[in-house]
């Protein structure tokens, strides 16, 4: 998902419109979290945000932002991972 963002972040295109420059900042915000590791869940329903207002701003990014959406989505929800830094923080939460 971070690296997602990423890309889309980058494909946005160089317009000086005010959008694509919050979109992008915002993108490579929240890609950053996500691959540290940091905030997962609330940097998860951002992302699947973003992409949301990419897909509107955008209509070129649609099955790319579907995809990104669900997997932000199912990322918010199944939380950290074990290596994260939110697992180090907080202490890892094993459902069993």
């Amino acid at each position: 998902m971070g690296f997602c963002l990423v890309a889309v972040g980058s494909m946005l295109g160089n317009s000086g419109e005010t959008a694509t420059l919050i979109l992008r900042g915002a993108s490579l915000l929240i890609a950053l979290l996500l691959l540290i590791g940091l905030a997962t869940p609330l940097a998860g329903m951002s992302g699947a945000a973003l992409q949301i207002g990419v897909m509107l701003l955008d209509p070129r990014f649609g099955s790319l932002s579907i995809v990104a959406t669900a997997l932000g989505l199912a990322l918010a929800m199944l939380g950290p991972g074990a290596w994260s830094l939110d697992a180090r923080v907080f202490g890892r939460k094993r459902i069993v």
